[in-house]
């Protein structure tokens, strides 16, 4: 049981939506190759959604490795602080998992395509440094969740279209991988309140460390809306005679504003009650809603696209 609360299961839902939210949207925009056979798309999809968990599992395992001494005053309770695990076997572990998901990369790399590759040994060295010294990137407020937002938002969910088509000279997933970074760069620091007084010890500097809670809460509300109203204009848009989201329109809008009403009441409680986020079980419920939140969008954004194509 402790081994498995070191891969910390719950946060692991999230890249394998994106990956699954990615595909099908590769899928409803037309743009697979139709050579492809069954089988072949199902080896991609699963080795794909494998290889995203895993390296998921990789960098929280990782990230505790790295965090033990802040985590004995943040999360006494994880299982490294409370001598369950060795941070000897939590490394070891960490090794594993990334090795297994950079081998399953290049099997959910399409022929003569290389980016899911490219993207999955990237996305690995940025959460290493994330967590690990020297760089310990994770050290810096605005840095942090500039790393997190990269690979977690914009690139999770080219990685999903680039399982089944090219996506170098195809701005579409780029421009729906933008959304999700905007919105994981606002939105990544919710994880910071309760963790304020263990990260001040270690030298971490975090947005509510840098602004106090409040200002913290207030320079993230945006974030939780802002992304979603753009999804709803982007499909009306149009350049070089093309709609920069190829979904209908009408069906976006709703998808998008629906988003965009969860996420404000998301951020009114956030900002309403930033005074006490440092309360473990307050911090707790919000970062659980900015996750619900998420995967809302990566369910919405796949069934939208799956039944526009």
């Amino acid at each position: 049981m402790a081994w498995l609360r070191l891969l910390r299961p719950f946060t692991l839902l999230p890249p394998l939506l994106g990956m699954l939210s990615g595909a099908a949207s590769a899928w409803g925009a037309g743009v697979v190759d139709a050579r492809l056979r069954t089988s072949d798309l199902w080896t991609l999809l699963v080795a794909g959604s494998l290889m995203a968990v895993l390296l998921n599992a990789a960098s929280n395992v990782w990230n505790q490795v790295c965090d033990v001494e802040l985590d004995r005053v943040n999360k006494p309770d994880r299982p490294l602080p409370r001598g369950e695990v060795s941070a000897v076997a939590a490394r070891w572990l960490a090794l594993a998992l990334y090795a297994a998901s950079l081998a399953l990369a290049f099997v959910a790399t399409p022929a003569d395509v290389p980016e899911v590759g490219v993207i999955v040994v990237f996305t690995a060295l940025l959460t290493w440094a994330y967590s690990g010294p020297p760089l310990r990137l994770r050290r810096v407020w605005w840095l942090a969740p500039l790393v997190i937002a990269l690979p977690r938002g914009g690139l999770l969910k080219v990685c999903g279209w680039a399982v089944l088509a090219p996506v170098a000279a195809d701005r579409e997933p780029w421009v729906l991988g933008g959304l999700f970074f905007f919105f994981i760069l606002g939105c990544a620091s919710t994880k910071d309140f309760s963790d304020v007084e263990g990260d001040r010890l270690g030298g971490v500097c975090t947005l509510p460390i840098r602004f106090g809670a409040r200002t913290a809460a207030l320079i993230m509300a945006p974030f939780y809306v802002a992304p979603w109203v753009l999804f709803a204009a982007l499909p009306h848009i149009h350049v070089g005679g093309r709609a920069l989201l190829s979904v209908d329109a009408t069906a976006a809008t709703i998808l998008g504003l629906a988003l965009a009403v969860h996420g404000a009441v998301t951020a009114w409680l956030m900002v309403r009650n930033a005074s006490d986020l440092a309360e473990e079980r307050r911090g707790r419920f919000m970062w659980r809603n900015l996750y619900v939140l998420m995967m809302e969008a990566q369910i919405g954004v796949a069934v939208l696209y799956l039944t526009s194509g």
